[in-house]
């Protein structure tokens, strides 16, 4: 008798002449599948450079200097000044953006984009966010680092200005082994030697306005004077009293923390050890510089 349900489905076979129906159960329906994620072929380089785009701040000012020399302190100073906006340490250089999926560096190019300027645009666009809330019209970016990539800061805003905060290198490899637990010297002299040669390489290619710490501490209001002409601000005497003004919290990885920050007070700056022997590269940079070894 022919079997007449429709569940099933019959697939012909021929076997010996007869035709045999060969039951075939119909697929499993899974309630609330999830499918396969679709695959996508990895974004890839692109050789494309953008121009550059118009920026929101013009000519923003960079304090280039080593760790350990002062930059907090320099930071107080300056945000003290009521056309200043001298922040914590932004790290803007951490800041990237991700392109990913294979068509969007296409869909940036279209725009005249490309990833280095979108981290350009974004750079710009935090420093400008930061200035609006200030109600300031200045904007410093003291972070160490940023002595490291100089050249990339230059090629962003071409119009910035640049402070060089400079100490004897003697002092600062003192002062990072002071500061370490288990602190490793070869390690600490890499470091400094690092930090100075992209110093000199910015004194030496920049337009840019020297200061020393020791300057800075021996004599600052000449100092502060100084550099108030360099941004083209009158000089306030309030600068020197930077304990008296909110700058907001002293904390690892955003700057300074140490007691002698958080005094209010301007201190004398501690002299280079005369006994610690330099590499030959540092003596070469720190008599650059002005300094005695």
């Amino acid at each position: 008798m022919r079997d007449s349900r429709k569940s099933v489905i019959g697939k012909g076979l021929r076997r010996r002449g007869r035709l045999m129906i060969q039951a075939v159960s119909p697929p499993r329906r899974t309630l609330n599948a999830i499918p396969a994620p679709r695959t996508e072929a990895a974004p890839t380089e692109s050789s494309y450079v953008a121009p550059r785009a118009p920026r929101l701040v013009d000519s923003p000012v960079f304090v280039l200097s080593s760790v350990r020399s002062g930059s907090t302190l320099l930071r107080v100073l300056l945000n003290s000044h009521s056309r200043i906006r001298a922040p914590h340490e932004m790290h803007l250089r951490t800041v990237h953006v991700q392109l990913t999926r294979s068509f969007t560096a296409d869909a940036m190019k279209a725009l005249e984009l490309d990833k280095t300027e979108l981290e350009h645009l974004l750079w710009d666009r935090v420093m400008h966010l930061e200035l609006t809330r200030s109600g300031k019209d200045v904007i410093v970016d003291k972070t160490p680092p940023n002595t490291l990539i100089w050249p990339r800061l230059h090629r962003c805003w071409p119009e910035a200005r640049y402070i060089l905060l400079l100490r004897h290198p003697g002092a600062i490899i003192a002062s990072l082994t002071e500061r370490r637990q288990d602190p490793d010297h070869a390690e600490i002299l890499a470091e400094v030697l690092n930090y100075s040669e992209k110093l000199e390489e910015a004194r030496q290619t920049l337009n840019v306005h020297v200061v020393t710490y020791e300057d800075l501490t021996a004599e600052p209001e000449k100092a502060t004077r100084a550099l108030c002409e360099y941004l083209g601000v009158e000089w306030e005497s309030g600068m020197l009293d930077y304990g008296s003004k909110d700058h907001g919290r002293f904390r690892p990885q955003l700057g300074d923390w140490s007691s002698t920050i958080k005094s209010g007070r301007i201190q004398a700056a501690r002299t280079a050890d005369p006994t610690v022997e330099l590499p030959p590269r540092l003596r070469e940079i720190a008599t650059a510089w002005g300094y005695e070894v």
